[in-house]
């Protein structure tokens, strides 16, 4: 909605200006305002514009012009892109071809990948025969369903994956966002590079290698335990231990992605002008009050974001740190097996898909709903944080 005073705005001036910023072909006709009179009154002193689309048939521009109680309303009817809508649409293309091939790409990963794989849900609800095909393979119903919720596992292993990620979304996130605070705030370049690059070095460390790396140091032969037989002390085999083993997992996955997440967050602050900084430093503010009042509310959108893309896979667990520090220790499943491994298992002993596709199936429903109530609730509070 824009106004305007017809005494300062010509209305050709009006539609030009509305041609220009829209690029619209409009056909008008000028109306001699200045001459039109209503009770003895010129509609000259306001001036409102409105733009109506219309689903059906085209779009509408409708001029009120308005004189105390006196009221008169013109309707124009604009073509967008000329008679045929899809001359608009052909011209829009056109326009962002180089945007739309940059764009390419990710559309085809996301489609081969992502969505043409999804007809394959349909095995959740049959009895998967290799011969028949998926199509050919008898229904099975919700017994593929039924066998996990009988099972006695479905609960505890929805438990233990969506706590693990939430302990490593929140310290997560804590972490990351201090350690991008810290490395902004050191001045030495040659220690920050070097700081920032060690920091980063785990990510590209496989689990693999971490697997072998902590069990030897902690396992019955580890450097831990040669140290302490020769200290005459008892030796510590934490792969017998299933309570401290969530402690173990966390710190494994804070050590390993915490150089990798603040890079992002590192990238933000580097973007908040240094001008807001520098303003703060003559008013006075020390460094806790600048962190505070400044860099952490200009983190917020990333912050959330963030957030926001974890929270849509929290009910899928990272499958390679699990399965490579785990394993098939049976002592340690009890608190240490999620939904990811127990289907690899499954797949492995039975060769059961459909069993194995109702779990993963189950995996998505809950992520599906989780990430929605969550983009819900935060486009409530404030919708300029919201996905979507």
């Amino acid at each position: 909605k824009s106004k305007y005073n017809l005494e300062e705005t010509d209305i050709a001036l009006i539609f030009n200006d509305i041609k220009e910023t829209n690029s619209w072909n409009i056909s008008y006709s000028i109306h001699d305002l200045d001459n039109l009179n209503i009770n003895n009154n010129k509609v000259k002193d306001s001036f409102e514009l409105k733009y109506y689309p219309n689903k059906f048939i085209s779009n509408y521009l409708q001029i009120i012009a308005c004189h105390n109680s006196a009221l008169i309303i013109y309707d124009y009817l604009i073509w967008e892109g000329g008679y045929n809508s899809m001359n608009s649409f052909a011209k829009k293309i056109k326009k962002n071809r180089s945007l739309l091939i940059m764009l390419l790409p990710a559309v085809l990963y996301v489609t081969i990948f992502s969505y043409i794989p999804m007809t394959g849900i349909i095995i959740a609800f049959k009895k998967y025969n290799y011969q028949a095909g998926i199509l050919g393979s008898k229904w099975a119903g919700f017994d593929n369903f039924r066998y996990m919720i009988l099972s006695n596992k479905l609960w505890p292993l929805t438990r233990n994956t969506l706590l693990y990620n939430i302990v490593f979304i929140s310290l997560g996130l804590v972490c990351e966002v201090g350690f991008a605070i810290i490395l902004n705030e050191i001045t030495r370049k040659k220690f920050k590079k070097i700081s920032q690059t060690m920091m980063f070095l785990p990510h590209f460390i496989s689990w693999v290698v971490v697997a072998t790396i902590v069990l030897n140091i902690f396992g019955d032969h580890g450097v831990l335990n040669n140290l302490l037989s020769s200290m005459g002390m008892d030796s510590f085999n934490i792969y017998s231990k299933a309570k401290e083993w969530p402690i173990v997992m966390v710190l494994m996955r804070l050590w390993k992605n915490t150089g990798y997440g603040c890079v992002v967050y590192l990238a933000a602050i580097v973007g908040i002008s240094p001008e807001i900084y520098e303003a703060a430093k003559i008013d006075g503010a020390n460094i806790w009050q600048r962190i505070w009042n400044i860099t952490l509310p200009c983190l917020k959108p990333t912050i959330i974001t963030m957030v926001l893309l974890a929270i849509g896979g929290i009910f899928r667990g990272d499958f390679g740190m699990f399965y490579q520090l785990v394993g098939n220790n049976q002592i340690l499943l009890e608190t240490s097996d999620i939904l990811d491994t127990f289907i690899y298992r499954s797949m492995m002993s039975t060769s059961n898909l459909g069993m194995t596709a109702a779990a993963g199936l189950y995996q998505s429903v809950l992520c599906f709903i989780t990430i929605n109530l969550v983009n819900y609730t935060i486009k409530k509070i404030d919708p300029d944080y919201a996905l979507y």
